[in-house]
Parts: structure tokens; C-alpha cells; sequence
């Protein structure tokens, strides 16, 4: 069905049936030995349809993300070593398809699978941090990408991952000061400024908290942000003609 499968960039009904079969083996608890080649045929699936996860709709390599990263944090060492190994080929790969420029989608959407496990799994600890050891090394160890900027391209996203895993450490501190949990999480939205959809992620995770204490136009506040962040994309997509000052009459604070 390879044919078909290809069909509109790989951004395809059939594709995401077969997509879904393959994550329902990582969805479903495996033996260590079952996951070896489930690892390996993901391997071989991701060799050979790349712009299924590199091209259009993100939906595909953000699931992607999220079930490996969930390995990652795996009890037996050996399915730690090869979720970082797939992991590391998964970037790799969106290295090459994007011409040797960058690996911003799978940066974007591990940063996001991180947050969403923090909340879903608690990941975090020694074993997960095992995983970005090894995937750190990959990365020093790979000869054949010496000469291009891939390896710091890793090392900066396994950076980030362990700064919101610090972050997230402080906040679980502090959720009893919903002050100081704010304080936090506005801090962490900052250091995205440069990555509008994890920023937008962290206002709205701000918003609830501000929600949740009853502090309605601090929330609000957040919520104003993230649709003055859609609107400047919106703008420099030339959908929108207004961008953030369309929302200066609501508050100056949007500047």
C-alpha cells in the first residue's frame, strides 16, 4: 500500500490507521523483548515515510514523541537504551528531510510531550535522565555529524528538557503558594519567547492555576496573551491585518 500511503504527503486517512497500529504496541504494556522489535519496525517506518512527521499537520510526531518519551522513563535498562536510540534517529532524521537546517518540529513537539508527561506520568527522575545521558552521547559519538550543528541542536533540546524538568521540580515545591507557582510558570513561558506554541502552552497552564484560586483577571490576562500571540502569527502568516495591537484597547500590558 505504499502507493497510498504517500497519497497528499503522507497526510492520509490510511496512514494514520497504520500510524495508530504501531503506537497501540507502545500504548499496550510489552515485554522488553517484544519492544526491541517494535522499536525496530518504528524505526524502519519513520525511514521510510519521513514527511509523514516532518511535513504538514504535527499531530502524527507529537503522538510519536509522547510514546517514546514515555519509554524513555522505562523500568528495564535495555528499553531506556533503545527509546533513546529511536529517539535520537527520530531527530536525525528530521535533520536530513530538513535539509541539514534544523529539527524544530521534533524540538517543539518533545518540549511539549515533556509537559504533557510531567502532568500525565510524573517523569523526571533518574531513569529519565539516564535517557538524555544516552542521548547526549549519540549525539558526541556520531562521526558523520561532525561538521554540521545537529549535535548542539541536541544538547540545546536536552538542555531545555531538564530546565522544565527543574522548573516543574520548584513548582510541585511551591503548589501549596499559588504566588510563587506563578512566578514560576511565567518565568518558564519567557524562556519561550522565541517558541510561540510552548509559550502558549505554559500561559494557558498559568491560566488555570489563576482560574483555580479565583484570581479571574489574571487569568484572563494570560488568556488575552496567547490570542495577541496567535494574532501576531496570524499577521506575519498575512491572515490578520491587526497582529497584538488589535488588543491595546483592552490592556497596554499586551505591548
Amino acid at each position: 500500500f505504499q502507493r497510498q500511503l504517500q497519497q497528499s504527503d503522507c497526510q492520509n486517512v490510511l496512514m494514520k490507521k497504520v500510524f495508530d497500529t504501531h503506537m497501540l504496541f507502545l500504548q499496550i504494556n510489552q515485554s522488553a523483548a517484544a519492544l526491541k522489535h517494535v522499536f525496530a519496525a518504528l524505526r524502519l517506518f519513520v525511514g521510510k515515510f519521513p514527511s509523514a512527521f516532518f511535513q504538514g499537520q504535527a499531530d502524527l510526531c507529537g503522538s510519536l514523541c509522547y510514546e517514546i518519551l514515555k519509554c524513555c522513563n522505562h523500568r528495564s535498562r535495555s528499553t531506556q537504551t533503545e527509546a533513546s536510540a529511536l529517539l535520537y534517529f527520530f531527530m536525525r532524521k528530521n535533520f536530513e528531510f530538513n535539509k541539514q537546517k534544523s529539527i524544530v518540529r521534533s524540538h517543539l513537539q518533545l518540549i511539549k510531550a515533556v509537559s504533557q508527561l510531567i502532568a500525565d506520568a510524573g517523569i523526571g527522575g533518574s531513569r529519565f535522565q539516564h535517557s538524555l545521558a544516552i542521548i547526549n552521547n549519540f549525539a558526541n559519538g556520531d562521526k558523520q555529524m561532525k561538521n554540521v550543528n545537529f549535535p548542539a541542536e541536541v544538547k540545546d533540546l536536552t538542555k531545555r528538557i531538564r530546565t522544565v524538568l527543574m522548573a516543574t521540580a520548584q513548582m510541585k515545591e511551591h503548589e501549596k503558594d499559588p504566588e510563587m507557582l506563578v512566578d514560576l510558570q511565567y518565568s518558564l513561558a519567557n524562556s519561550y519567547a522565541s517558541t510561540p506554541e510552548l509559550r502558549r502552552t505554559w500561559l494557558e497552564s498559568m491560566a488555570k492555576i489563576h482560574a483555580r484560586n479565583g484570581d479571574l483577571s489574571e487569568a484572563a490576562m494570560c488568556y488575552i496573551h496567547i490570542a495577541a500571540l496567535i494574532a501576531e502569527y496570524l499577521k506575519r502568516k498575512g491572515l490578520f491585518s491587526m497582529g497584538w495591537p488589535a488588543f491595546l484597547s483592552i490592556t497596554p500590558n499586551i505591548k
